[in-house]
């Protein structure tokens, strides 16, 4: 086996990240626990569901380390899941605003009559000439379905690549414009892309009201998952593929490749576990009018 392959170095590396996998996954189920006991049950299955991207994602590169032929499902095992987090991030914004997915429109009038800007990343940055929206109920549903495409389409894309790949016609890391692994991948891109726009405009509208939420840390996470999940390993891929990874027999420039991106994803993935258990272990009660900003910022300044 490879494991049995490795001098004391590799084996010391193996134990150390697997450890590091077992913390991660410990740590996620107390907080899903607190969650669960302490958060109603309207926003906790949100919050969990969020929180249990890291985890997983670290745990099924943990597996593809370990077992490297499972790699096609632990890609798929991750893709379905960073696909549901998308959409419960989508959602965030409303729940932090008070509750469903209509509170931007009409939980206490927060934000009746106003118009959100459409004009930000990834999509759209540099569009400045872009008129600002009217947030309506049509407008909410626009956005939902921005997301919700993203978490459907992507494990249809996933499923796809698994059937062809028991057909011997998909190589994970054959990138030649001639294989289906170069295709598939641009196109679960540009739906990453899209998806990410409209959580985009929601973080945009609601993040001076929702600072004392800590909703800045918790949109730059689930950035960073999408970002570490996909561009990285891409990045390591392309890499691989030139040769600029040289082989180190028994593993080729692919392989090692493969085992750079799930030993990184390993560790990246235990410290954003730890860092959202502090982000995210607080209650979550309804916003006051607009006055949770201005309260919070007056507490601190009478701390002494």
């Amino acid at each position: 086996s490879l494991f049995a392959g490795l001098d004391l170095p590799g084996r010391f590396l193996f134990a150390i990240l697997t450890l590091m996998m077992l913390i991660a996954n410990l740590v996620f189920i107390e907080e899903a626990v607190y969650i669960y006991r302490k958060i109603p049950s309207s926003k906790s299955s949100i919050i969990i569901w969020i929180n249990a991207a890291a985890p997983v994602i670290g745990t099924t590169s943990c597996i593809g380390m370990w077992i490297p032929r499972s790699a096609m499902f632990t890609e798929f095992t991750a893709a379905v899941v960073t696909a549901l987090t998308c959409t419960k991030n989508g959602e965030m914004p409303s729940l932090l605003s008070g509750g469903d997915g209509t509170a931007l429109v009409g939980r206490a009038r927060r934000f009746e009559n106003c118009r959100c800007k459409i004009s930000t990343g990834p999509c759209c940055c540099c569009c400045l000439c872009l008129p600002h929206v009217r947030i309506t109920r049509r407008t909410l549903f626009g956005l939902k379905l921005g997301t919700f495409q993203f978490a459907f389409l992507r494990p249809v894309f996933m499923f796809l690549s698994i059937v062809l790949w028991t057909n011997g016609n998909y190589t994970l890391y054959n990138l030649s414009p001639k294989g289906a692994a170069i295709w598939i991948n641009c196109f679960v891109g540009v739906l990453t892309i899209i998806a990410l726009w409209p959580v985009g405009i929601m973080f945009q509208q609601v993040r001076t009201l929702l600072i004392c939420k800590k909703i800045i840390p918790k949109f730059a996470l689930y950035q960073f998952i999408l970002i570490l999940n996909h561009l990285q390993a891409a990045i390591i891929n392309i890499l691989a593929m030139q040769r600029i990874i040289p082989c180190a027999p028994p593993l080729s420039s692919s392989a090692r490749g493969a085992y750079i991106t799930q030993q990184l994803l390993i560790m990246e993935m235990f410290l954003i576990t730890l860092i959202s258990r502090v982000v995210y272990r607080r209650r979550y009660n309804d916003l006051e009018p607009l006055e949770c900003t201005a309260e919070e910022a007056g507490d601190n300044k009478q701390t002494p």
